[in-house]
């Protein structure tokens, strides 16, 4: 019997698939004697089970037949009025629950996205560094990257127009407290981008997962809703996506895109084809927890605990690394980014620092250009705080060690 030769029958835009670093490290991170800064990961500590065990009793014995049942594709219309809410709530925009599709997480919601615009050959005008998940999405649909630098007020906005004559077909960014830098748009580059992308015509898709995740100034507003409001409240150039990864609980996998109602009707006909609906299970338990306002009790909760140990890794740093190290300071979010002298590489320090049992990620996954050898980034919110003092004094002895040729 022949054996079947399956490299030859896969499509060939699998090709462009390669093996996520994250993912290889996240394996090896499981072990129970590794002190994991490489994942984005929540607090298990700031999980809510108490009110998802209540609350899977009540769906279950209230709405279980419909619960268990398949559903419309875009999203359980209660959540999607929630969402609507939370969203007129907390950014003064009404925004109708018919322009939001719930998505079985936002990488889903990516996905989609690469699904509707991006053709082969394809132009994305992204963020340097930018998140590794719409990379991963993305270069499945042949997409190409057009790069503008991030620094500490995020997207370099002054080197927008030169890239956009590139003629890419999206702008991707991540406003606030973004993946993997930690920085944040200031109100000023908002309101530039939002202006700029229109006057050329590139709509832009805003991923929001950290948006509510801020522990010192002012909160901003996100980009889409100054599009709108630009716009009189209709419409718009930008497709925002947010997700309950962060503010209940990612096993869930519930996230969700707000857009154009053109845009929406074209999102369910592809979901449709990807996998029907998000579970119904998870949207209407996700409802039942929510519904009542303890969702905005509980982001306090998450900030708190957040901040304490963004603050506990920031002074453990300033303790432990040498002065050549340079590391943003994140006002929210869950990251921050680590810069080393331009001669060392982080997949270096990355092995020797797992040889003392701590992980992170080199920063050149956020790159599409492969560049950023140097960088390195660093998660602080699921880690206890004296783990995290411990694991940045272990980081520290390699720096130094390679810093100094030993």
């Amino acid at each position: 019997m022949l054996q079947t030769t399956w490299d030859h029958r896969y499509a060939s835009r699998t090709h462009q698939v390669g093996s996520s670093i994250l993912s290889e490290l996240l394996r090896l991170t499981e072990q129970p004697d590794i002190i994991s800064f490489a994942g984005g990961l929540p607090a298990p500590s700031v999980f809510p089970v108490e009110q998802f065990q209540q609350a899977c009793n009540c769906v279950l014995r209230t709405l279980g037949a419909q619960a268990l049942q398949y559903s419309t594709t875009e999203g359980y219309p209660p959540l999607r009025q929630m969402i609507a809410d939370m969203t007129e709530r907390h950014y003064g925009l009404k925004v109708p629950a018919s322009e939001i599709q719930v998505t079985s997480g936002s990488q889903q919601a990516l996905d989609l996205v690469g699904r509707l615009f991006i053709n082969r050959g394809d132009s994305v005008l992204v963020e340097s560094p930018t998140y590794l998940g719409a990379l991963q999405a993305w270069n499945a649909y042949g997409a190409q990257y057009v790069t503008v630098p991030v620094d500490e007020h995020g997207m370099r906005v002054d080197e927008l127009e030169k890239a956009l004559r590139a003629g890419p077909k999206l702008i991707y960014v991540l406003p606030s407290f973004q993946n993997p830098s930690g920085v944040t748009l200031s109100l000023e580059r908002r309101k530039t981008l939002v202006e700029i992308a229109d006057k050329y015509g590139v709509p832009i898709v805003e991923d929001d997962p950290y948006g509510r995740l801020r522990y010192e100034g002012e909160h901003l507003p996100p980009v889409f809703v100054l599009d709108r409001q630009m716009r009189g409240g209709q419409g718009g150039n930008v497709l925002y996506m947010s997700t309950f990864s962060k503010l209940l609980a990612p096993g869930l996998r519930l996230a969700w895109v707000i857009a154009p109602p053109e845009v929406i009707r074209r999102i369910v006909l592809i979901k449709q084809a990807a996998d029907l609906h998000t579970a119904s299970f998870n949207q209407i338990v996700a409802h039942e927890v929510g519904k009542s306002g303890f969702l905005d009790e509980h982001v306090k909760v998450i900030r708190a605990t957040y901040k304490e140990r963004r603050d506990v890794m920031l002074e453990a740093m300033d303790e432990r690394f040498p002065p050549e190290v340079r590391y943003t300071r994140p006002a929210g979010g869950m990251f921050l980014w680590g810069i080393m002298p331009e001669a060392m590489d982080s997949a270096e320090v990355l092995a020797r620092a797992l040889e003392k049992k701590v992980a992170f990620v080199p920063g050149v996954a956020f790159h599409p250009d492969g560049s950023g050898k140097n960088t390195m980034r660093i998660n602080f919110s699921f880690s206890a705080p004296d783990q995290i003092r411990e694991g940045v004094s272990r980081m520290g002895v390699v720096l130094k060690e390679l810093l100094h040729g030993k």
